[in-house]
């Protein structure tokens, strides 16, 4: 998670989830950075990065809300991928430069499904140099400019769709375009090479879009002119429990929500596990943690529980 929390004068504490539409040509950081001027957030952070070229969901949080970035993070992801076949880039996508070439076999989509079969479930992938994974605390892609190259491990990844859309071919171009389903850490300009060796050919990324995070989508995203020609932004922020409703939720008394406050555990009849926090007015409180039927916090969100029991009164 990429996190800002540097004050200016007139900003507030704003707590919440916005979902953006991010443009292509900007960094996620600066997406984040327009929004929450926007907003006028003293804290902020945007979870799931994305390159420059990318556009489509970018969950960006504010206050509280960067409690749960941890959790967004670790969720799948879709994407709708479009790659240029006959040619690999050293980026891997369209920013690069071509290092090398193929011919482009004759391909009809059984033949393009096959191949994405073939890459369905897990599999190890290896990380491209122009990544943010480190490597002896240089980042891979300042090593990747200066030329290096070094061993990666490969790491498994879950692909659960790699689903054959459309194809396009002109004189100089010949696409195809994706949907893809996958969990946390795939690169897909990796995948989509891997894709065309599976055809004996080379490919690179030439478009990508996330369409879904987790259990947020696309519709519901609001683009940065939405946002910028809005008269009040702030009715788009949900709240920070709409990201965790894969977690059960547990309903406190005013007993039992004093005692987590004070750090002190209560007794609950709960399974075991992570579990949603609401006081006795079914206000969020944050997350606790339960183990032989005893409940202990995980998170408290205590700035925008005292916000919420002030507008309650």
């Amino acid at each position: 998670m990429s996190r800002r929390g540097s004050r200016h004068k007139n900003f507030t504490d704003v707590h919440g989830i916005l979902l953006v539409d991010k443009p292509a040509g900007i960094t996620s950081n600066q997406t984040l950075q327009k929004v929450r001027h926007l907003l006028k957030a003293n804290k902020a952070g945007h979870t799931g990065n994305l390159d420059p070229m990318a556009t489509g969901l970018l969950p960006c949080c504010f206050g509280d809300a960067t409690k749960v970035a941890d959790l967004m993070i670790n969720a799948d992801k879709a994407y709708q991928a479009t790659a240029v076949l006959g040619a690999q880039t050293d980026s891997g996508d369209a920013t690069g430069s071509i290092q090398l070439q193929k011919p482009v076999p004759v391909l009809d989509a059984q033949k393009i499904q096959f191949a994405c079969n073939q890459l369905m479930g897990d599999i190890q992938q290896i990380p491209p140099m122009y990544s943010a994974l480190h490597h002896k605390g240089q980042r891979l892609y300042d090593l990747a400019r200066q030329g290096i190259e070094v061993d990666r491990p490969a790491r498994k990844v879950t692909i659960y769709k790699f689903e054959y859309v459309s194809s396009h071919k002109d004189k100089q171009l010949q696409t195809v375009t994706f949907n893809v389903h996958c969990s946390k850490g795939t690169y897909i300009r990796t995948l989509i090479e891997d894709w065309a060796i599976k055809l004996n050919t080379l490919a690179h990324l030439n478009a990508l879009r996330r369409t879904q995070s987790g259990i947020f989508k696309a519709d519901q995203m609001q683009t940065l002119a939405q946002l910028e020609s809005s008269q009040n932004p702030h009715q788009y922020l949900l709240p920070a429990d709409a990201a965790l409703t894969e977690y059960p939720a547990i309903q406190l008394n005013k007993q039992q929500a004093t005692d987590l406050i004070h750090g002190k555990q209560t007794a609950v009849n709960q399974d075991t596990g992570m579990h949603r926090l609401y006081d006795d007015a079914e206000l969020f409180m944050g997350m606790g943690k339960v183990f032989n039927n005893h409940l202990r916090v995980h998170k408290l969100f205590m700035k925008s529980y005292q916000q919420s029991l002030a507008q309650r009164q």
